[in-house]
């Protein structure tokens, strides 16, 4: 059975608050949308000086050092989470609290600092006014350490606010765990390092209801959600064949907008036909081990599905789009991170 997510700890790390937004569920609508614009603002400075006059005297005054005026620029989150360790397709993503100007974005970008202890090109991303995505041109080397350093004090946001600190994450990029869903076969094969764990039975989404395409880096998992076919606006008639509210277990998402792969009691054993409304369905044995196995950033690439690829920003399918089109949202460029000592 296809599921709606209600409630359940994902495993995002977060800055300030919690940064999953909107309902998820098996089969919800997954529609991004950007924004941007706003005008321009110069970073207002002042200075003093005085001066005496006198045959053979004069004096002048140093300015103190002076902030730009104007309400903060504040971040509402950036993750990964400090001190954690993510997979190889886990992109960086920052959240601000308000919009920040397209004239703005590519000196942003350049206090945005990336560092890696293998240096790796790599390009920032604007999906809207208030988030932009890192991610380098290929996956992250195992064992890279990364060192986020978002140095925003005094820099405009182009709307008239200014950014008032320096925040810093420094994460790891684990071992290489991931999975290939087919569709079609109802197979998914679970890699580490390039060789194969395990080849799992599964069951995706209906033709009514059909799954994501795509890679999609694991966002986080739970080890319960509950899950309803109103909160991803199926059916809420208890009368309707595809209403449901179960809560299931061994719960790892790739889509805000409710993809999870799992266990569900409407379809125990899976490997046989399309048994869900979009969600990935293991039995419970294996959605134990998945669930165990698998971290946040992980890829999980789906193959077979007429729905298409998920949005690179529902969720962090970063690597959904093509390189030349992940650069053409980037206001800098392609760059090479900083050696991380």
């Amino acid at each position: 059975m296809g599921l709606g997510r209600i409630k359940g700890g994902v495993g995002t790390a977060l800055l300030a608050a919690a940064l999953l937004a909107g309902v998820s569920g098996c089969g919800g609508d997954a529609k991004a949308s950007s924004s941007g614009g706003g005008a321009s603002a110069q970073a207002a400075g002042a200075s003093a000086s005085a001066g005496a006059s006198g045959s053979s005297a004069s004096a002048s005054a140093k300015p103190s050092p002076t902030h730009p005026s104007g309400p903060p620029m504040l971040l509402d989150s950036i993750t990964p989470g400090k001190d954690s360790t993510v997979g190889v397709a886990m992109p960086i993503s920052v959240v601000f609290s308000n919009a920040v100007a397209t004239s703005a974005r590519a000196n942003i970008e350049k206090h945005l600092k990336v560092y890696s202890s293998t240096p790796v090109t790599g390009a920032w991303h604007w999906f809207s006014a208030t988030r932009v995505d890192f991610r380098p041109e290929n996956y992250w080397q195992p064992g890279t350490k990364v060192r986020i350093v978002a140095d925003m004090t005094d820099v405009p946001d182009g709307n008239g606010r200014y950014g008032t600190k320096t925040y810093t994450h420094d994460f790891t990029i684990g071992d290489d765990i991931s999975a290939t869903v087919s569709v079609k076969g109802h197979t998914m094969k679970v890699y580490k390092g390039g060789s194969l764990l395990r080849t799992l039975k599964i069951d995706a989404g209906s033709p009514d209801f059909p799954s994501w395409d795509g890679t999609m880096a694991v966002i986080g998992k739970a080890p319960e959600v509950r899950m309803t076919s109103c909160s991803v606006g199926i059916t809420c008639d208890k009368s309707n064949p595809n209403f449901y509210d179960l809560t299931l277990p061994w719960d790892v998402q790739l889509t805000y907008s409710g993809t999870y792969v799992h266990y569900s009691t409407g379809d125990p054993y899976p490997g046989h036909s399309y048994g869900s409304h979009g969600c990935v369905h293991l039995s419970l044995a294996d959605a134990k081990w998945f669930y165990n196995l698998v971290k946040q950033g992980d890829p999980i690439t789906i193959t077979g599905s007429p729905r298409g690829k998920a949005a690179a920003d529902n969720g962090y399918a970063a690597y959904d789009d093509t390189w030349s089109k992940w650069l053409s949202n980037s206001s800098a460029g392609a760059v090479t991170t900083s050696a991380l000592s």
